[in-house]
């Protein structure tokens, strides 16, 4: 089921928006929709990146590693690709 979102923006704005909407051959509305996807799917896919730090973090010190560990495994990936 659709909702609606109301949003207050500078009538200028709207108005520019509106144009530049139009010369795409959309609504304002089908515009905003477009946006708004965009956006949510960018953004879940930073949280699912920073979740999947979060994870490897936790392993990590759990693990037992220490930074020179790292710093190590680092340097030797690093040289294998030259």
């Amino acid at each position: 089921m659709k909702k609606q979102l109301i949003i207050r923006i500078d009538e200028e704005l709207k108005s520019k928006f509106s144009k530049i909407a139009r010369i795409e051959g959309k609504t304002a509305s089908e515009k905003i929709r477009e946006l708004v996807s965009a956006y949510t799917v960018e953004n879940d896919f930073a949280a699912a990146v920073d979740s999947l730090w979060n994870r490897i973090s936790e392993k990590i010190e759990n693990g037992g590693f220490k930074q020179e560990d790292i710093d190590k495994k680092i340097k030797e990936a690093r040289s294998r690709k030259k």
